[in-house]
């Protein structure tokens, strides 16, 4: 019975991403040794963004977040979106047995089109979820155009 060598490709870059992953390891893990508290990592909301015919749609996930901790502006056709999600303690500290959920502070932003009408965007927060309607300018929402059939030859 031989055994032949087989021969594989090197990829460095495979190499590289295990050592990245392996340092973003130790300074997370340092990190949590360090404040003790896993729950105050940084997070940002989900945010599904999607297009109709007079408008975009954006919702953000948020919750646990009170409407008055929530920030919403717009400048510059930057849309930003933050806010804080507040840790209360209201079980002593050591019964907790696992805090998977994030909190703190967030924020997203979001670079806007042009043929957004920014004076007219709307906000609504109902059950957790954040929903901004930015209506399109009028020059920008599709128009239909009649073709004119000529018969007449």
């Amino acid at each position: 019975m031989s055994t032949t060598p087989t021969i594989s490709r090197w990829d460095p870059f495979r190499e590289l991403s295990k050592v990245q992953d392996q340092v973003n390891r130790l300074f997370e893990d340092s990190f949590l040794r360090r404040t003790g508290e896993s729950s105050l990592t940084v997070w940002a909301p989900e945010v599904d963004i999607h297009e109709t015919s007079d408008a975009l749609v954006l919702e953000a996930d948020l919750p646990g977040i009170d409407e008055k901790d929530l920030d919403i502006r717009v400048e510059n056709n930057m849309l930003t979106i933050a806010g804080e999600r507040k840790f209360e303690k209201k079980v002593n500290e050591e019964n907790y047995l696992r805090v998977e959920r994030s909190y703190g502070s967030f924020t997203r932003s979001f670079s806007l089109p042009h043929t957004i009408n920014t004076d007219q965007i709307q906000a609504d927060y109902r059950n957790g979820v954040l929903t901004i309607r930015l209506p399109k300018r009028e020059e920008a929402k599709p128009k239909k155009i009649k073709v004119a059939v000529n018969t007449a030859k």
